[in-house]
């Protein structure tokens, strides 16, 4: 059975981010915890799911909170300060170590990504307007990538026309409703700290204006919620294999380097071939797992 404990926040000496100069303290201080080999982080995080070692726990978390700090600089143009990113994505970090399993193969890096992410996602949600938004998987969506279908389908009105969300509706695979309201909540923002300081001709905002030759937000975070989507059906249905497919699938779809079916027929103590249709079935019962767990 899994043992899960909940965690305090780490004690170590971190300086307060409670302005410009706490925030770039606080970053050095992050960036001075070593990184862990892929060995080190094996054995830290099995004495902490194990035994509970919270001295493990923190080795794992201050290690990684470099990574929190990177996340979160990612989404800097949602108007949310830094700081409270960096909190939420914090809190994130120490949710994947609490359901961390190392014997999965997975690097706690990988895993705590999606955790982090999803943090921060609440976050903005719950503070990018005074009115709640965003409370449903649709709403999300539309609220992360409307500017990014905006641009796809070459609409530039702020304004949407019923045939417009209608083609935003469709670009997202979410509701008509949905795109009408996330709109309207949008272009109705409490207040933007980039407005005009006078409504006169050339007042407008300059950096509205500026090419952005990146990636988007929206693209970024669309792609990352694949992701974490990819990964906790991967997780969830792999676990429903029997242990020997489960290993036998690994060892052949998902490790670096590839072990063979000699190797394993020598191994498992069964011919070439068996390893081969042990293989081929591990893997169309999970395909198969996933895919009907995607359309409901």
């Amino acid at each position: 059975m899994t043992k899960s404990t909940a965690i305090s926040t780490p004690k170590v000496a971190l300086p307060a981010i409670s302005d410009e100069s706490g925030l770039e303290r606080y970053i050095r201080s992050a960036q001075n915890f070593p990184l862990l080999t892929a060995d080190e982080e094996y054995n830290y995080a099995t004495a902490f799911r194990n035994n509970h070692d919270k001295a493990a726990a923190e080795k794992l978390i201050t290690s990684h909170l470099r990574l929190v700090v990177s996340v979160a600089y990612d989404f800097r143009n949602y108007g949310i300060p830094v700081g409270d990113l960096i909190a939420s994505g914090n809190l994130g970090l120490m949710q994947a170590l609490q359901k961390f399993d190392p014997e999965r193969g997975f690097r706690f890096s990988t895993y705590a990504m999606f955790w982090i992410r999803a943090e921060i996602y609440e976050t903005i949600l719950n503070n990018w307007s005074m009115v709640k938004i965003g409370t449903s998987a649709n709403q999300k969506r539309v609220f992360f990538n409307l500017a990014r279908a905006k641009r796809a389908l070459g609409i530039m009105d702020n304004n949407l026309s019923g045939d417009q969300a209608a083609q935003i509706a469709e670009y997202l695979d979410v509701p008509e409703s949905d795109v009408v309201n996330m709109a309207g909540r949008i272009s109705a923002r409490d207040l933007s700290l980039n407005r005009p300081a006078h409504d006169e001709a050339g007042s407008a905002d300059i950096l509205s204006n500026l090419a952005d030759t990146g990636d988007s937000i929206e693209d970024r975070v669309e792609r990352a919620q694949f992701r974490r989507m990819g990964h906790e059906l991967l997780t969830k249905h792999m676990a429903d294999l029997p242990e020997r497919d489960r290993e036998i699938l690994i060892a052949r779809r998902l490790s670096d380097p590839v072990q063979t079916l000699e190797q394993l027929s020598e191994k498992h103590g069964i011919s070439r071939e068996r390893v081969r249709q042990i293989e081929e079935r591990a893997f169309a019962k999970l395909r198969n797992a996933i895919l009907q767990d995607t359309k409901k």
